[in-house]
């Protein structure tokens, strides 16, 4: 969240970026509720002074009706002082509800828009879109033929959006985790696994919201528990509550976990097969940096995606997200779209990773901090996410990008290590 002061002093700027970003946010309220909060808290100290005189004044009373008097004063004092002390208290409960729904706030490069419209594509991949000699089919088509996936199945045994992975497919997901998981050791990650449920706490301190109409989390009734949509959760709230030393930042972390999101409200061809399911495998970046650092560290996992999907041969774009993409925590995102041959009549771009810089909104929510050396006190780190890969949706890029007038599927050269085998469709 922003920090209590900068709302206050920088209130037309806040209240901009909310309405950038299609957010709302009574930032008026917030400030009424600042100034009635540091009012009462005055109070809350001088009925506390007041209490302490009256107490060190009673042995110096003259008789005892006199020291009688003074005991009850200050009790009476000590009762307005904790009075005043639960109202600042309710005041400050309501003041930090805003706060909280207070969006970071935007880059000022990033491109003002309401949603994904408005992106600005800043560059393009090493592999330009591929001319098919044929119709290139799309990755359920190719699944069927091929036996792939089985989405009738996870429909009977868990509902509509699941789905069993078969054969070659089951391959593919591994091969492609161990491919990113190379590359991320290369860059000094940190790899881990990571647990596939958080406490709600945790999910609200990274910017989620694990209850309400427009969650897209699933929660588990009777707990504070809930599944994560995305393994930032985890990794981020791995360190929650935390002093860190300087020397240790960077700090970066990768984690492998299933993502299980609601995707309320998804419909149309764009949902169809695996990419907008409720639930898949990923490879997720983690970063904990100080604020000056955080800059260069977006620039680094973004290149990390890009060289993951240049190593893949897959064509694909970069985006600047757009203000009203960005969701609450993001300072700055770059999504990273690549070419599906078999999506819509022509082929289209799809998001297969983002990478932000949340700077410290994050870390406030989850008290995150670093000291250094020789300094006093501390600061909260800045914290940054990267998908590595979301195998779904990568798997939909390998499969319609990759696949051939026979109807078999080339294994990218970079998987072929993995996968054991240079085709899928051929034993």
């Amino acid at each position: 969240m922003l920090d209590r002061k900068f709302i206050v002093e920088n209130v037309d700027a806040v209240k901009q970026n909310c309405a950038n970003r299609g957010l709302t946010a009574d930032v008026d309220r917030f400030v009424e509720l600042d100034q009635q909060c540091r009012d009462k808290l005055q109070q809350v100290q001088d009925l506390n002074r007041k209490a302490n005189d009256v107490s060190k004044s009673i042995g110096k009373a003259k008789d005892a009706d006199e020291r009688e008097a003074r005991k009850t004063e200050g009790r009476q004092l000590r009762e307005q002082k904790d009075q005043a002390q639960s109202e600042h208290d309710e005041l400050l409960a309501q003041l930090v509800e805003i706060q909280r729904a207070v969006p970071n706030m935007a880059h000022a490069d990033a491109p003002v828009g309401k949603d994904d419209k408005a992106n600005l594509e800043v560059t393009r991949g090493k592999t330009a879109p591929r001319e098919f000699e044929f119709k290139p089919l799309d990755h359920v088509d190719l699944g069927q033929q091929l036996d792939l996936f089985d989405f009738e199945a996870g429909s009977k045994t868990t509902g509509h959006g699941f789905y069993f992975l078969k054969n070659d497919a089951v391959l593919l997901e591994l091969a492609l985790q161990r491919y990113a998981l190379e590359l991320l050791m290369r860059e000094g990650f940190t790899l881990t696994t990571t647990p596939d449920l958080a406490r709600n706490e945790i999910l609200e301190g990274i910017g989620f919201n694990p209850r309400g109409e427009e969650t897209q989390i699933y929660s588990i009734s009777g707990t504070d528990l809930s599944l994560v949509a995305t393994a930032e959760i985890t990794l981020g709230g791995s360190l929650s509550g935390e002093t860190l030393e300087d020397a240790q930042l960077p700090l970066k972390l990768c984690g492998i976990s299933h993502c299980f999101r609601t995707e309320a409200g998804a419909h149309g061809r764009a949902t169809r097969g695996l990419y907008r399911v409720h639930q898949f495998t990923k490879v997720e970046m983690f970063a904990f940096t100080s604020p000056e650092q955080s800059d260069d560290m977006l620039q680094h996992i973004r290149d990390i995606e890009c060289e993951i999907f240049d190593g893949l041969g897959i064509p694909f774009r970069v985006v600047d997200t757009a203000t009203g993409d960005l969701g609450a925590p993001a300072y700055r995102k770059y999504d990273l779209e690549a070419w599906m041959p078999g999506r819509g009549e022509a082929g289209e771009w799809g998001e297969v990773t983002s990478t932000s810089n949340c700077t410290d909104y994050q870390a406030r929510r989850l008290n995150v901090r670093f000291k250094t050396k020789g300094e006093k006190g501390t600061r909260f780190v800045h914290t940054l996410n990267g998908t590595a890969i979301a195998i779904s949706r990568a798997m939909i890029a390998v499969l319609e990008n990759y696949q051939q007038a026979d109807g078999t599927v080339l294994v990218p050269e970079a998987l072929q290590p993995f996968m054991g085998k240079e085709r899928i469709g051929t034993s």
